[in-house]
């Protein structure tokens, strides 16, 4: 079937990627940012999922920077606003990868990034619990938290891949169409 066909009939998957890019936008705008205003600091890291990985100092001192009311609100933040999020953007991310490579197989990475953002959410809640009540994190759960945090970047880095292929395919496409 060529390329044109298919995205013809894909256009209900198009609608919903422009729809889940808007509300992408909009969550982050809207819902996200506000809701990370009462962790958030004027220097330093404001999340620990938004580095590559983490060591055990980090992590200590992400959390020492913090007060209990501060600690209190990034761990609701990462139960229920960052949940939230990374189902949103697995929906936008997974649409568009399915608009422009139609093969449903690929969905399996932004998806998978989505499980390690969930499991890494719960990892850093394990070390809030720990931190809160003795004070100290260990190495082993900090190492497993870091671990998956690389893994979510892996998987994200792979879906900005396969939608940046999936753009090039289509403007190929088009050109080639165009040109005949």
């Amino acid at each position: 079937m060529s390329a044109k066909t298919d995205n013809q009939n894909n256009k209900p998957v198009l609608y919903f990627a422009l729809g889940s890019t808007l509300a992408f936008i909009l969550y982050i705008s809207l819902v996200l940012n506000p809701a990370s205003g009462c962790f958030r600091l004027d220097s330093g890291s404001n999340s620990l999922g938004l580095s590559f990985s983490y060591t055990l100092a980090m992590v200590q001192d992400f959390f020492a920077a913090r007060n209990q009311e501060q600690l209190l609100c990034y761990s609701q933040f990462l139960k229920v606003w960052d949940v939230i999020f990374a189902m949103i953007y697995t929906l936008m991310y997974g649409s568009w990868v399915l608009y422009l490579l139609i093969k449903k197989i690929y969905l399996v990475v932004p998806i998978l990034g989505m499980i390690a953002d969930w499991s890494e959410n719960f990892s850093e809640l394990l070390m809030i619990q720990s931190y809160v009540t003795s004070g100290s994190i260990t190495q082993s759960l900090v190492s497993v938290g870091s671990g998956i945090n690389s893994f979510k970047w892996i998987m994200s880095s792979l879906t900005y891949l396969l939608v940046i292929i999936g753009i090039i395919v289509a403007i190929r496409s088009f050109l080639i169409k165009k040109s005949n």
